[in-house]
């Protein structure tokens, strides 16, 4: 037997291992309040190449692929908590808490690592790097603790628009730290930021306007699941293949369709059914993709950057919900519920390791080494302040 012949059996055993893996989490989570993206991303690591390195390259290659429609399925089902409805309860907070947050962990962060010796320019683009949050992390940590109410609702519309803003700050970030540096202002960065923002903006609504049309229309009431995963499918590979935010694209096309289609009585319900399987492979690839060990490195840049960051999150989600109107008791909470670390961060580490290659190893593996920690503390820390709000 050749070796190409032992390929296919072998990924598909480790595909049924991982997805029995997430069914053991799945419960272990439910019966420790442990959250179970915790729980996968330990998997991960332990199987992964800082652990027993058990997982064959023929499955971790699908990482890119099981990132991109993971994200974009919890992408949407963000964009469907920004409805007409609750824009109008909570708009004034999403948008203040959201902004305050990236604010203030874009400075407290850039701050700190300057302080710790990394130069002004690459601190600032550190900084950028910190204020993303992992949408599925959040996510998944509300449907757990069954949470709902008002506060949720408000955590759901933040985390919705907080990638945008973050990604936003980033590429004004890398415009500012090349000319800081000596690269001069360049209109072509600013374009490329535009693009990948305005162009998701624009590709999400020319998706969702028809999709809000045509869905749901063969059974009444509700997509079906053939059609929830052809809109997935059809943002991912169209965000991917025009070069724009496939996280943006999505939650821009959940947030039409929630709001136009009025025949809909449940326009995610289907997503909502189907998105674990792809998340359970995500989280254990993710985990399986990160040096654990790699914080070690970075002694005091990286011990700057995860206290800054916490920092920098509960300050800004106090501060932005006083402005928002927010009650005393839901300010602080806001920015520890959004701690958890992933996907996008990596992403933006990745191209600001291209713009400044002789600070590359510096941003990567601070990047890669701090989510380890911030998926293992953040969904712990999101459960907690869900749990906390509950109590009020």
């Amino acid at each position: 037997m050749s070796h190409g012949s032992l390929d296919q059996p072998l990924t598909l055993v480790v595909l049924g291992v991982l997805f029995l893996a997430g069914l053991a989490a799945d419960e272990l989570g439910r019966r420790t309040r442990l959250p179970r993206v915790t729980l996968l991303l330990a998997c991960g690591v332990v199987a992964g190449g800082a652990g027993f390195d058990l997982i064959p390259d023929a499955v971790t290659q699908w990482y890119g692929f099981l990132s991109a429609t993971a994200l974009t399925m919890v992408a949407f089902l963000l964009g469907g908590a920004l409805t007409r409805d609750n824009l109008a309860s909570h708009g004034h907070a999403i948008l203040s808490v959201s902004a305050a947050v990236v604010l203030a962990t874009l400075a407290v962060v850039s701050g700190a690592v300057w302080l710790a010796g990394v130069p002004f320019e690459i601190a600032l683009i550190i900084g950028a790097v910190a204020t993303a949050t992992d949408p599925a992390a959040v996510q998944d940590a509300i449907r757990q603790a069954s949470a709902k109410g008002g506060f949720v609702d408000t955590l759901r519309g933040i985390v919705a628009i907080d990638d945008a803003w973050g990604l936003i700050v980033f590429a004004l970030a890398v415009v500012m730290a090349r000319a800081i540096g000596g690269g001069g202002m360049e209109l072509g960065m600013l374009r490329e930021a535009g693009w990948e923002l305005g162009g998701a903006v624009v590709l999400g609504v020319l998706i969702g306007w028809p999709a809000a049309k045509l869905t749901g229309r063969v059974r009444p009431g509700e997509p079906l699941r053939i059609e929830a995963l052809g809109v997935v499918f059809v943002t991912a590979g169209l965000a991917k293949w025009l070069d724009v935010s496939f996280l943006l694209c999505g939650m821009v096309v959940g947030m039409v369709i929630v709001n136009r289609a009025r025949h809909h009585e449940s326009a995610f319900h289907e997503i909502e059914d189907i998105q674990w399987p792809f998340l359970v492979l995500f989280f254990i690839l993710a985990g399986a993709s990160l040096d654990a060990g790699a914080l070690m490195q970075l002694g005091g840049i990286g011990i700057a950057y995860v206290v800054s960051r916490i920092a920098g999150r509960i300050i800004g989600g106090w501060a932005g919900g006083l402005v928002g109107g927010v009650t005393t008791t839901q300010r602080p909470l806001f920015g520890v519920a959004m701690l958890p670390q992933a996907g996008v961060t990596v992403g933006m580490a990745l191209v600001a390791a291209q713009e400044f290659p002789e600070h590359g190893d510096t941003i990567l593996t601070l990047a890669i080494a701090t989510t380890v920690i911030f998926e293992a503390i953040g969904p712990l820390a999101t459960y907690w302040a869900l749990r906390r709000e509950g109590k009020n």
